[in-house]
């Protein structure tokens, strides 16, 4: 496949999962991503089940479509033969804390002044100009600082994270898309950029679409926090024997769905009767479909949702998903084989061009490819 990004070379030196999930993608849509990598590897090869050392599941998840080149930044020679890399790449992008860059002679004026088409990516927990500027930062930490842990505390009435890694997954793509900006501008301008990607900015941003809500306005117009989303009450509805996803969303879903469930009058209650109402009584609603939703089992309701344009849907498991009939219609999974690995399940690239899904190359192993490109680093390739 002819990939968008097929010109486009990216020096990574980012570890653990947000950096290395932005490269990820900009390796699916083409671009030459060279990993840079310590002696010790990235700790993510260390990380969950593996059938090889260093090529564990979190590692695989993160770094397909990738080369590998191992450098020790800590001698004038490793630090020598990156920016040599640097001044023939398009994207330099790393997660180093601003304080040691000077010291690997990484600083982004230098960088640009060697290379003045470069764009240069530098993924943070915090902004440089703010009293957290040059702290570290993690998942779990942005989590807390963010408001993700606040937002399970007012749903549940306890402080918790989100079960997935959310800010590292947000801010990469986040950081995917900032990138692919400075490119855009750069082909107007020719002039390459200096980037800033904050985890905790990025992530506040996140949460704040809908959660800033009343505090939009000034004066105040309301508190934070978007009920629907917020009520304790949203979760999938029991049915007689499971439970069903289901979101009647417009007035005209609404009245079709109480219809559906000998409950016609409700569409008429003035708590239930327009969505600025339904909104402001949100539990009330939820409680009551819980109800109604109850009295008929799993299989009732999918096929009364999809007859009354309601939308719904089963609840599936993480398992579920493997064998899921749409992925599989449409090539979701992509089945890598490899002589010491064995066979590999990989989650596609989500997108397509011109019809056609990216192709997925196996995450490289530690240093796989220091000949080449070390090759290439001498003759000027």
């Amino acid at each position: 496949m002819m990939l968008p990004l097929k010109h486009i070379k990216v020096i990574d030196l980012t570890t653990v999962a947000m950096g290395p999930l932005a490269s990820q993608w900009l390796g699916d849509f083409g671009a030459d991503v060279v990993k840079v990598e310590a002696p010790g590897g990235d700790t993510t090869r260390q990380t969950g089940p593996s059938t090889e050392a260093g090529m564990a599941a979190m590692f695989l998840s993160a770094n397909r479509n990738k080369r590998s080149i191992v450098l020790d930044l800590t001698q004038a020679s490793g630090q020598q033969a990156l920016a040599r890399l640097i001044d023939g790449a398009d994207v330099f992008m790393h997660n180093i804390r601003p304080q040691k860059l000077a010291k690997l002679g990484l600083d982004p004026e230098r960088l640009m002044q060697r290379n003045p088409r470069l764009v240069y990516a530098g993924l943070h927990g915090f902004g440089e100009a703010g009293p957290y500027g040059g702290r570290p930062a993690y998942d779990d930490i942005i989590q807390g600082l963010s408001g993700c842990a606040d937002l399970m505390r007012r749903q549940t009435g306890e402080p918790q994270y989100f079960p997935t890694i959310t800010a590292d997954k947000t801010t990469g793509l986040i950081a995917a898309m900032a990138i692919l900006a400075a490119l855009t501008g750069r082909a107007a301008g020719g002039k390459g950029s200096v980037i800033e990607i904050p985890m905790f900015e990025c992530m506040a941003g996140f949460n704040l679409v809908e959660h800033l809500y009343g505090r939009q306005f000034t004066p105040a117009q309301g508190e934070m926090g978007y009920p629907r989303v917020l009520s304790r009450h949203r979760h999938p509805y029991r049915t007689r024997d499971g439970h069903v996803c289901m979101l009647p969303y417009t007035d005209a879903h609404w009245r079709a769905f109480f219809a559906e469930a000998g409950a016609a009058e409700q569409a008429t209650d003035p708590r239930f009767s327009s969505m600025a109402a339904r909104t402001a009584n949100i539990d009330a609603l939820y409680e009551l479909v819980a109800d109604l939703v109850a009295r008929q089992d799993s299989r009732h309701w999918l096929a009364a949702c999809e007859r009354i344009g309601v939308p719904a849907s089963p609840v599936l498991s993480l398992d579920d998903l493997i064998d899921d009939p749409h992925l599989a219609a449409v090539g979701f999974f992509s089945t890598l084989h490899d002589p010491v690995l064995g066979e590999l399940r990989m989650p596609g690239v989500p997108v397509l061009f011109d019809g056609q899904r990216p192709p997925v190359a196996l995450p490289p192993r530690l240093g796989q490819h220091n000949a080449e490109l070390l090759a290439n680093i001498e003759t000027g390739a």
